[in-house]
């Protein structure tokens, strides 16, 4: 059986962000939390509308911008594209290794660079409250990209750690060549 050529040219850039239910899950206690609190101030006669404008403005509506910032992973052929609440690019060469890691009961991904640096990206994630079902394919999916384009003279490098106990190190320079 013969592959056609347009599916075997791989993609450009891959990008994987927030699944929707992802991004409303964290909102939903807010919303609940703010109506609890105007009925309870309904019932005691009290003042409905500023509390309700300003509750609403708090407990809903900054988490909804909050949560419908671009989170996520871009992977192009020369970098992982993190956008956390910042915006970092990830040579893929400076890259030392992608591992699955436990943070907070969630799973989530995490970029180690040669400078003893690591992110945590923000998508893709997987949890209890957060379930991702190709949590596993897209991490497998980033450490491929990382594989295939980290380029032909990548070595790795020791962790900044792993010098205090070896040879002195010229110019300052941790990851230089020994002379």
């Amino acid at each position: 059986m013969e592959q056609s050529q347009v599916a075997a040219v791989p993609p450009e850039r891959v990008r994987y962000r927030l699944t929707r239910l992802q991004r409303l899950l964290p909102v939903l206690p807010n919303i609940a939390m703010v109506m609890a609190f105007q009925v309870l101030i309904w019932l005691d006669e009290g003042p409905f509308g500023p509390l309700l404008v300003s509750g609403l403005l708090l407990w809903v509506v900054l988490p909804v911008l909050i949560a419908l910032l671009p989170f996520g992973v871009t992977l192009t052929p020369s970098a992982a594209i993190a956008q956390n609440l910042r915006r970092r690019t990830i040579p893929w060469s400076n890259v030392q290794a992608i591992q699955i890691e436990s943070f907070f009961g969630s799973r989530t991904v995490v970029i180690y660079e040669a400078g003893g640096r690591c992110t945590r990206l923000r998508a893709p994630i997987t949890g209890f409250l957060s379930w991702d079902r190709s949590f596993e394919e897209k991490f497998h999916t980033i450490g491929r990209w990382w594989l295939d384009h980290r380029g032909p003279d990548w070595a790795p490098v020791p962790p900044p750690w792993m010098q205090w106990g070896g040879p002195p190190v010229s110019d300052g320079n941790p990851y230089a060549p020994p002379a």
